[in-house]
């Protein structure tokens, strides 16, 4: 069957007996779809060890889809109904019947959905190895991401305002001057001008004006910034000689400048654009340097910036290689990666940031800011960039490449530097993804099975990137996938 077959081979795709009635596990898939990207539930199919789909059936679907309704609709085992009658649908095939729902993704203000009246030990989510509970950051962050308030435009009632940095202040506004000349700001004292640009509020418990968390973030130093954001920690790296380990690094726990949004963005941007080999344009007699790989770069960086949740840890990396650029912070996507690379829509974690970014020229706010790089990239022929967006714990990461697509290209191993050979339909395969390939096959007996969270502890990475390396051994034919999501496993040929 078609409409059957259509179903098949997806992370968002999870099938289920139902032979006693409606699974327990029914609801933890639920919650996790809805806190993804929602997916399709079918009732009455059995997945097989090799990953196949066995249609078994459903001796009552009327009845199945009835209880089903009652549950969905008692707050007490689930905390919403995102479900219209649309989306749960009876189908039969060859005298089988089986009921297929179709979760969508919740709305950032409905989130997270739970069951069992319990929002923390209740909220699940998805991976390739099925559903997962979420841990107690998780959950938080979902609830942090509910108001239209952003959490950057908390009032920090127990700092003074002298925290924020005067040097960095100024630099700020000279930038705004040079941007907008003549606005109506330029002449307000700094406290006045630090109010209405959301970096100060007054208080109403004293009356008095106190830092935002974003202008504590924008302006204030690293130490004090720690105060109220513990997990505070910025990152850049850069790799262009693959025999030293850093050619150049910048920590905002350093000591040697701020550490502040500010002072990262432009040192960091500087360094990001220093080796870009782009022709500079003429208008008349006068030399334009900024085109749109450099407009693109500074979209790119600010959104890093502004979508990240500085209350989760990791921070936020940046790190040049020879022929790419990845920008990784802490944070889902708000929108969804889907909305993300539509565009159309702009909804960032920290809208009081993003509003001192616009400013001083930096930044979009109609949502078409990942489209237009996308758009920019294509117009060099370079590889599209790659969006990834990880869970447990939430991350968003960027992928730049500076690569033609047209000539995909491998990097192996020379005497003593990595060497570009065309390949037509390889990826890029670095010395270190080569050494992690060779110990995941030495690690693993021939016939023996083994979970993904088993080769990951074997090299000691996280499982979204042992995933990764599966893939590539999978391709290359050294080992064998066996069954679907939860089920899966590896064995090596």
């Amino acid at each position: 069957m078609s409409q059957f077959d259509s179903y098949r081979e997806d992370n968002r795709r999870e099938v289920k007996k139902a032979k006693g009635g409606l699974p327990l596990s029914l609801w933890e898939t639920y919650s996790a779809f809805a806190n993804c990207y929602g997916g399709v539930i079918i009732l009455g199919v059995k997945e097989n060890h090799d990953g196949s789909w066995n249609m078994t059936g459903l001796e009552s679907a009327s009845k199945l889809k009835k209880d089903f309704w009652n549950v969905i609709n008692d707050k007490k085992k689930v905390s919403i109904n995102l479900l219209m009658d649309k989306d749960v649908k009876v189908y039969e095939e060859n005298g089988k019947v089986i009921l297929v729902i179709r979760v969508p993704r919740a709305k950032r203000e409905q989130k997270p959905v739970y069951i069992n009246g319990n929002i923390f030990d209740g909220t699940f989510r998805r991976n390739w190895e099925g559903d997962y509970h979420c841990d107690r950051s998780e959950v938080l962050a979902m609830l942090r991401d509910q108001p239209e308030e952003t959490a950057d435009m908390k009032i920090l009632e127990d700092m003074p305002l002298d925290v924020l940095h005067e040097e960095t202040i100024h630099a700020y506004r000279n930038r705004h001057i040079t941007f907008r000349r003549e606005h109506v700001w330029e002449r307000l004292e700094d406290n006045e001008y630090l109010e209405r640009i959301g970096a100060a509020k007054i208080s109403a418990k004293d009356g008095k004006l106190h830092p935002t968390a974003a202008g504590l973030l924008m302006f204030g130093e690293e130490y004090k910034i720690l105060y109220e954001f513990p997990e505070y920690f910025l990152d850049y790296r850069e790799v262009l000689d693959p025999t030293i380990r850093w050619t150049d690094r910048l920590q905002s726990s350093s000591g040697d400048w701020t550490g502040n949004l500010f002072d990262f963005f432009f040192r960091v941007y500087g360094k990001l654009v220093k080796d870009l080999k782009i022709p500079f344009k003429l208008e008349g007699i006068t030399r334009i340097d900024d085109t749109p790989v450099h407009k693109a770069l500074r979209e790119a960086l600010a959104n890093c910036l502004v979508n990240t949740d500085f209350y989760f840890q990791r921070g936020i990396v940046i790190r040049k290689d020879v022929n790419s650029i990845t920008m990784e912070n802490p944070g889902n996507i708000r929108t969804g990666k889907e909305q993300m690379l539509k565009g159309g829509i702009s909804d960032p974690r920290n809208k009081a940031l993003m509003k001192m970014f616009n400013l001083i020229g930096i930044g979009e706010r109609a949502g078409s800011g990942v489209p237009d790089i996308y758009s920019v990239w294509e117009q060099q022929g370079w590889e599209p960039p790659e969006v990834i967006e990880e869970y447990g714990p939430d991350r968003t990461i960027l992928k730049l490449s500076f690569v033609k697509s047209a000539d995909k290209k491998v990097l192996i191993k020379s005497a003593d530097k990595k060497v570009l050979i065309k390949s037509a339909d390889k990826k890029t395969v670095t010395k270190k993804t080569e050494q992690q390939l060779e110990d995941i096959l030495g690690k693993m007996d021939f016939n023996k099975e083994y979970k993904t969270s088993e080769i990951a502890k074997f090299i000691d990475v996280k499982e979204t990137r042992a995933r990764t390396l599966l893939k590539e051994l999978v391709k290359q034919g050294k080992i064998k996938a066996i069954g679907k999501n939860k089920g899966r496993r590896y064995i090596r040929k």
